[in-house]
C-alpha cells in the first residue's frame, strides 16, 4: 500500500490553480433567499380573492416580511433545494352598504416554510388588524374560505420552481444545450465564459424583418394598455419614474436606472430588466422591458405617454406591447404584469407622494 502523499498522479484528485469548478464537479451553493423575495412578492402580492360578491371586495396587498435562508446545492446536474422561510403577507376588505364603505385588513402568516415539509403545504395563519368587529370576523372567514387555498397554491408554485433550481435553473439549462450541440456535430462543446458578480444586461432581440399585420398580435403574446390619472405636473411623475433613489422608496426595493437613452435599468431588486429607448423629459418614456422569469431573449416594449391636460393634473397612457403569456416555469404573466403596474407602482406613487387616490 502507497505511503500518504505517494502514488499514481493521476489518481490523486487536486484543487486546479484557476480554481474553476470544471462541470460542477464539486457542490456548489447558490444563495436563493432575495431571488425568493422577488418571487414570492410577484406570486402573492395583488391578488384578487372576491370581487364583490355579497358586497365584499377582497385582496392581498404586499408581502410584508420574509425572514430565513434559501439556497440550491448543484453538483453534475444534480439540484437538492434547501429553504427555511417565514413570511408574513397583509390583506384588505372593503365592505359597500348604505352607510358607506368600511375597511378592514389583515395578515396571513406563514411561520415555517422548509423544504423538508415540501411535499405539503405549510401552516397558515390568518389574523385581523384591530378589533375584530362583525365585519373583521366576516372578512377573516371569508379569507380562510378563499384566501387560503389561493395562496396555498401560489406558495406552491413557489415551492415547484426551488425543486428546478430556483435562479440556478437557467445556468443549468444554458450548459445542457452546447453539449447536445457538439454531439450532434460531432464538434468539441465550448467552456462557457466564467460569470461576474453582475452580469450586464442583455441586447433586446433583434427586430425580425417580417412585419406583423395591423392589430393583430403576435401568437403566444400580449398587449397591455391602461390610463392613469394622478394630481401632479408630468414632469413630477416622470422624474420619479426615472430616479432610483425615489423608486427604492416607493418600492422598498433595490433600484438601479439609468437616464440616459441607450442606459440599463434593473428594478424590484433585479427581477425587472431592460434599456432605455427614447425619454422626453415630462411627456415620453419607451424602454425595452423584461422580467427574469421570461424565456431568454423575450422582451416586452413599454411605452408610457404623459399628457397634462391642465395644470396639476397629469394622464398616463401605458401601452406594453410583445407579454408573453407565459414565463419559462409556465406560469401566467399577462394578469401578474398588469397587477404589478396598478398595485405596486402606480398605487404606491399615489401614496406615497400624495398624488391622489
Amino acid at each position: 500500500m502507497a505511503k500518504f502523499g505517494e502514488g499514481d498522479a493521476r489518481w490523486i484528485v487536486q484543487e486546479r490553480p484557476d480554481g474553476a469548478n470544471v462541470h460542477n464537479w464539486h457542490w456548489a451553493e447558490r444563495d436563493c433567499l432575495e431571488w425568493s423575495r422577488a418571487r414570492l412578492s410577484a406570486l402573492l402580492a395583488g391578488l384578487p380573492v372576491l370581487s364583490g360578491e355579497g358586497g365584499l371586495t377582497l385582496r392581498t396587498i404586499t408581502l410584508d416580511k420574509l425572514d430565513g435562508e434559501a439556497y440550491v446545492n448543484i453538483r453534475k446536474g444534480k439540484v437538492i433545494p434547501g429553504y427555511e422561510l417565514s413570511l408574513t403577507l397583509s390583506w384588505e376588505a372593503e365592505a359597500t352598504s348604505e352607510s358607506g364603505v368600511a375597511k378592514v385588513t389583515g395578515a396571513a402568516e406563514v411561520p415555517y416554510l422548509a423544504d423538508e415539509n415540501a411535499d405539503e403545504d405549510p401552516e397558515l395563519r390568518i389574523t385581523v388588524r384591530g378589533d375584530e368587529d362583525p365585519l373583521a370576523r366576516r372578512a377573516k372567514d371569508a379569507f380562510i374560505a378563499r384566501g387560503k387555498p389561493l395562496v396555498l397554491e401560489k406558495i406552491r408554485e413557489y415551492v415547484a420552481t426551488m425543486a428546478k433550481g430556483g435562479p440556478a435553473k437557467d445556468e443549468l439549462d444554458s450548459k445542457k444545450i452546447p453539449t447536445k450541440t457538439a454531439a450532434a456535430t460531432g464538434g468539441t462543446a465550448t467552456a462557457p465564459a466564467p460569470a461576474v458578480k453582475e452580469a450586464a444586461v442583455p441586447a433586446p432581440a433583434p427586430v425580425s424583418k417580417e412585419k406583423k399585420a395591423k392589430g393583430k398580435e403576435k401568437e403566444g403574446f400580449k398587449t397591455i394598455e391602461m390610463k392613469e390619472k394622478f394630481n401632479c405636473r408630468s414632469k413630477d411623475i416622470y422624474e420619479i419614474l426615472m430616479d432610483e433613489n425615489r423608486w427604492k422608496g416607493f418600492t422598498q426595493s433595490n433600484a438601479r436606472i439609468s437616464k440616459e437613452v441607450g442606459g440599463q435599468f434593473s428594478l424590484f431588486d433585479g427581477s425587472i430588466t431592460g434599456v432605455n429607448e427614447e425619454l422626453q423629459e415630462g411627456k415620453l418614456i419607451v424602454q425595452k422591458w423584461r422580467f427574469g422569469s421570461w424565456a431568454d431573449g423575450v422582451y416586452s416594449t413599454v411605452r408610457l405617454v404623459f399628457d397634462e391636460p391642465e395644470s396639476g393634473v397629469t394622464i398616463i397612457k401605458l401601452k406594453q406591447t410583445d407579454v408573453p403569456e407565459e414565463d419559462r416555469y409556465g406560469n401566467s404573466t399577462v394578469v401578474n404584469t398588469e397587477r404589478g403596474w396598478t398595485e405596486l407602482i402606480f398605487q404606491r406613487i399615489r401614496a406615497v407622494f400624495g398624488f391622489g387616490i
